[in-house]
């Protein structure tokens, strides 16, 4: 514990439902959901608005519709989301060289060691002019806790939102802890809440009076010696600043089972592909893959391949992927597939010829998987959808990647066009129309799709509606929330 509220912690007040409230005039004010709109879809986030109809994260976005039907409900936009975060924690290192990320939209900070706080006045003075900061730069706004600590930080900027700033003054831990319930302090969830509270422990005022051996007694020696420090306020956890990723992965949990074999394979290869995106930008390169495979019967099967040297190539993850798949029973249907890297450095092996082929069998790559029972996956991400996103192997065993395509050229001369597949358009996707500019989908279907023409900082904007094949409207890029606009 430090003599002065020198650790700060940061929580973005519903970042991702405020970024899509900023971006998008005519939901200002209005409840707005965001997560995966399929029927398996879960919340991601919800904005205050939203919050007083009981929505949560992590709420079925089924059950989210029922308790407010009139909600906006929209699809994750994480690249504008880690753009926004981006500019944010920016901010952060500018205040210390220790600051630790704990999400896209929340840190700790330690004022101290950048020199910009030792007492009470600087601190507070720090997190004002950060959130001010923080406003101007992105037009949203964002929570700030100050305490000695980093539990007690991060009790502060809860009981700040929305939009506030509260200080802890050392000596003032346990009488600002004691009528809070015992689900504030980091750690106890719904299970230990219930255990605490039949034994008639719902404060942590409760807590700090049952002593150190009676909470041991009841919910272990590792946990119980922990609750009692936190119910006393003490937490020396310094501030650690951002650590090397362990892995990189990506996921899609689809609205329908699916059975076609060729289907499945296209999703992972489309996976595959973004997992070496998410990859590169990180500036990693990996040795093993994994596939995550969940089963209709929630059975979760995870494989993995290590390769002879760390890579970002993604012809090598896509083929590793495949490779994978084919040891992988799908009969019964798929419900949820991810590609992973983990192993991860920061360079590539540049001889890698051998790890686009086949394994040799001389014992450096190896395969293994677990099976067990899964959870119902609430990520919040979207649906997957349908295209081969990438090259099928031949054979499914070695060799050259070989496209769809490229194959019917070989075998068969070529034959009347295929048809264009239809265009799909997603709730809060952005869109750009050649004659009206900048816009969002508010929603599809029969053939239609429907455009709220509007940006960051214009006034609500006109609504029209267009064929989905429309050759005027194009996916678009989306704009800053604050500068500018194209």
């Amino acid at each position: 514990m430090r003599a002065a509220p020198t650790i700060l912690h940061l929580d973005m007040d519903a970042f991702y439902a405020s970024v899509e409230q900023a971006s998008k005039p005519s939901l200002r004010g209005k409840p707005v959901i965001v997560g995966g709109l399929g029927p398996r879809g879960v919340v991601a986030t919800a904005s205050y608005e939203a919050r007083r109809f009981g929505v949560h994260s992590a709420m079925p976005m089924g059950q989210a519709r029922r308790l407010c039907p009139n909600g906006a409900y929209l699809i994750p936009r994480f690249n504008l989301y880690r753009q926004v975060s981006d500019v944010v924690m920016a901010m952060l290192r500018e205040l210390s060289p220790l600051v630790e990320p704990l999400s896209l939209d929340e840190a700790f900070v330690d004022l101290e060691a950048g020199g910009v706080a030792f007492d009470s006045r600087s601190a507070r003075e720090t997190g004002e002019r950060l959130r001010a900061d923080i406003r101007a730069a992105t037009g949203l706004s964002g929570s700030v806790g100050l305490a000695g600590s980093k539990m007690l930080a991060k009790v502060a900027s809860e009981e700040a939102k929305p939009a506030g700033l509260l200080l802890i003054e050392p000596g003032t831990e346990r009488e600002l802890l004691a009528p809070m319930s015992v689900r504030t302090l980091p750690g106890v969830g719904p299970a230990t809440g219930e255990h605490l509270r039949r034994a008639g422990i719902t404060t942590v005022g409760e807590l700090a009076e049952a002593g150190e051996d009676e909470l041991v007694r009841m919910v272990g020696r590792s946990a119980g010696a922990g609750l009692y420090r936190m119910a006393l306020g003490l937490d020396d956890r310094p501030v650690v600043a951002e650590r090397d990723a362990k892995s990189v992965s990506v996921e899609d949990t689809f609205d329908v089972d699916l059975h076609d074999r060729v289907r499945i394979r296209g999703e992972v290869q489309r996976l595959a592909d973004r997992c070496v995106q998410r990859l590169r930008g990180s500036g990693h390169s990996g040795r093993t893959i994994v596939l995550k495979v969940r089963r209709y019967d929630f059975s979760t099967l995870t494989r993995s391949e290590t390769l002879r040297g760390p890579t970002d190539d993604p012809a090598v993850v896509r083929e590793a992927a495949a490779r994978l798949l084919e040891g992988v029973d799908t009969t019964g249907g798929v419900r949820l597939l991810g590609v992973g890297v983990s192993g991860l450095a920061d360079y590539t092996q540049e001889d890698l010829f051998a790890q686009s082929l086949a394994a040799e069998p001389d014992g450096t790559d190896s395969t293994d998987g677990t099976a067990g029972n899964g959870g119902t996956g609430g990520t919040g991400g979207t649906s997957g959808t349908g295209g081969t996103g990438g090259a099928d192997k031949a054979d499914g065993a070695g060799g050259e990647a070989v496209t769809a395509e490229g194959a019917r050229g070989a075998a068969e001369p070529p034959g009347e066009p295929e048809p264009a597949p239809e265009r799909r358009w997603t709730a809060g996707s952005d869109v750009r129309h050649a004659v009206y500019g900048p816009g969002w989908v508010q929603g599809s279907g029969v053939g239609r799709v429907t455009v709220r023409f509007e940006q960051p900082g214009s006034e609500p904007g006109r609504v029209r509606t267009f064929r989905v094949d429309d050759p005027e409207l194009e996916p678009s890029d989306p704009l800053p929330l604050v500068g500018e606009q194209s």
